[in-house]
């Protein structure tokens, strides 16, 4: 290995610099105060967990993206922490036992095996809440709300949102009975968007002709609201739950264009998290990013394996990902302190301190000055006290 070799970070892995750490760590407290107005509670989930834990309900996918180690104390395999949400309803089920709604948020760094395919990082800082123990309309909308509010909080000025629910896939497929081969053959054809793909799939896989046609208009309900209208004509005499995910669909969309200015889109063969979701589902899209920005939705009964059934409902973030979207805030600028120990500069500087100001101290024989600390004032003793001023091109030379 040579000597530029040992600073390489590995594939995916990346390090946080000034200023860039400063706009995350302020959009961080900005998003938990936010979260607190809003009556979560924070929690901080361990970044490692047994497996059979940390797994559980979350699917494959999860599966692959994390990282596995052996506890040296115990001999059994342990996770490094992917994704926070299944930990955090493992704390609602197991931890907390709450009757009642419970409203929990977080911020930490999660760790993924593979890069994302469409976010890139595999050390992401997750950010996100959920709301635990109500399974209706109000808590997926409030839900809805407080990631539209996140990304307005961050500086979004433009929101597209595109909205799902997994369960008239669900619906349409128990209907058809099919075998676990025919589904995972229709999935497949769904997720790829290939209407010659997915006609060959239900062509011989659905003797239905009704119900051919319903799966067939899954590949094409995607648009604007007129897209719930042509979904209740296409999916007429389907089961009931389809007609009540269209529903909920319509109640989501209007509450959401009543207290924000965003676009609105449908997907209704959105297949992603299919293995944990359980109803609607939506994605927060910002334009000059390739991916969305904010994901979520609805994932009953996540904590049954804990002992605890329960209605839940979230949504998640990169922090990373925010703090590029996030405008720096006006700074107040430093203050430069010389290299002096004497005692009534100490005092005014504590004082700065402890009003907010950021005070840089020189140290004895440094050579770098007040300019390249981003200083734009600097401490000078006047009539026996020591006064920030304003910084000259001669006091900043010196």
């Amino acid at each position: 290995m040579t000597i530029a070799d040992r600073w390489l970070l590995p594939d995916g892995m990346d390090e946080v610099l000034p200023p860039q750490a400063s706009r995350m760590e302020e959009l961080r407290r900005a998003l938990l105060d936010l979260y607190h107005c809003w009556g979560y509670e924070q929690v901080m989930p361990p970044p490692v967990e047994f497996l059979d834990s940390l797994l559980t309900g979350t699917g494959t996918d999860l599966d692959l993206q994390t990282f596995k180690l052996t506890d040296q104390l115990t001999g059994r395999m342990m996770g490094v922490s992917a994704d926070v949400t299944p930990q955090v309803a493992r704390m609602d089920a197991h931890s907390l036992r709450r009757q009642g709604p419970v409203r929990l948020c977080y911020c930490t760094n999660v760790l993924r095996a593979k890069a994302d395919q469409h976010q890139g990082g595999r050390s992401p800082v997750q950010v996100g809440a959920e709301l635990f123990g109500h399974a209706g309309l109000d808590a997926d909308s409030e839900i809805i709300y407080l990631a539209l509010a996140s990304l307005k909080a961050a500086g979004a000025e433009e929101i597209h949102l595109a909205l799902g629910h997994i369960g008239i896939y669900r619906s349409l497929v128990e209907a058809a009975a099919l075998s676990h081969e025919q589904e995972r053959a229709l999935f497949d054809a769904l997720a790829l968007k290939s209407p010659g793909q997915l006609a060959d799939v239900v062509q011989a896989s659905v003797s239905e002709p009704a119900l051919a046609e319903m799966l067939l208009a899954l590949g094409e309900l995607h648009g604007g609201a007129d897209v719930l209208n042509q979904a209740r004509d296409r999916f007429a005499g389907a089961p009931y739950t389809v007609t009540a995910a269209l529903d909920q669909l319509d109640a989501l969309y209007q509450g959401v264009l009543a207290r924000f200015d965003v676009s609105l889109y449908f997907d209704l063969a959105e297949l992603r998290g299919y293995q944990y979701h359980t109803g609607m589902m939506f994605a927060a899209y910002v334009p000059g990013y390739g991916h969305a920005l904010a994901k979520g939705g609805r994932y009953d009964d996540t904590g049954r394996a804990f002992g605890r059934a329960r209605p839940a409902t979230g949504f998640s973030m990169d922090l990373k990902q925010l703090a590029s979207l996030a405008l720096a805030s006006p700074s107040r600028g430093s203050i430069w302190a010389p290299a002096n120990q004497d005692e009534s500069l100490n005092a005014a500087i504590v004082a700065l301190r402890e009003q907010g100001e950021r005070v840089i101290q020189a140290l004895p024989g440094q050579r770098t000055g007040p300019a390249e600390h981003d200083c734009d004032r600097c401490l000078e003793l006047i009539d026996g006290r020591w006064q920030p001023t304003t910084l000259t091109q001669e006091t900043s030379a010196s």
